[in-house]
């Protein structure tokens, strides 16, 4: 229930925190209801988990929007700090730009399509961005506006141990790091933004996705030398 003050109640209590386990992809929301009680979180004074602007920017077509000429510059004011961050951009693209979805016909080795989902298992690679790419120019607008077009990248591989169910092995395997931050703030001022810790994704250099839950990559740590 929301009061009109803003209040969130659950079973008669003040909810403080509300953490989205849930709530990344169009099947979380399967009728009006759902959508309704997102709308009363959203709308409620408790402290959501992402906010709703952090669960924007987290989906792939906002990735691609922010990639684009002179969008960094709505939000950063420090052209160093804005090359830096392009510098690490693949290439992103939407379904409508003709020359970017021919070339990837063409060399479909060479991108990813990407659909709005997270979570690993879901992108798209090798013939099957070609077949995805074509279907979708007969298709339209519409179904193609759910989809991006990434750069591939291929990272350099290295020899790892890999434990899975128990038993170790070898492989050549490729990692990924992302540094978790601690964000809080209200409508007025930041009052918290600082790094606390990073995590490690490891998979077989012939793995497609990388996802840990989804069974295809592993937790790591760093090796300093």
């Amino acid at each position: 229930m929301l009061l009109p003050d803003g209040t969130l109640l659950v079973g008669g209590r003040e909810v403080a925190v509300v953490y989205f386990r849930a709530g990344y992809t169009p099947r979380d929301y399967p009728s009006e209801l759902e959508w309704r009680a997102r709308l009363a979180l959203e709308l409620s004074c408790a402290i959501k988990c992402p906010s709703i602007s952090y669960h924007l920017v987290g989906t792939k077509k906002i990735q691609q929007e922010l990639a684009k000429p002179n969008v960094l510059e709505r939000f950063i004011e420090k052209k160093d700090d804005i090359e830096k961050l392009r510098k690490c951009f693949a290439g992103l693209w939407g379904l409508d730009d003709s020359n970017a979805v021919k070339n990837a016909i063409e060399r479909p080795e060479l991108f990813v399509v990407k659909p709005q989902r997270e979570g690993g298992g879901n992108n798209i690679y090798g013939d099957d961005v070609r077949e995805i790419l074509l279907k979708l120019e007969k298709g339209g607008s519409e179904e193609s506006a759910a989809y991006i077009l990434m750069q591939r990248i291929f990272p350099s591989a290295d020899p790892a141990f890999l434990v899975r169910d128990g038993s170790c092995h070898q492989e050549n395997a490729v990692s990924e790091i992302g540094i978790f931050g601690a964000y809080l703030r209200n409508k007025e001022n930041v009052i918290m933004n600082d790094e606390c810790g990073y995590l490690i994704r490891t998979k077989c250099s012939t793995a497609n996705e990388g996802g840990v839950i989804a069974g295809y990559a592993v937790i790591d740590s760093i090796y300093l030398t």
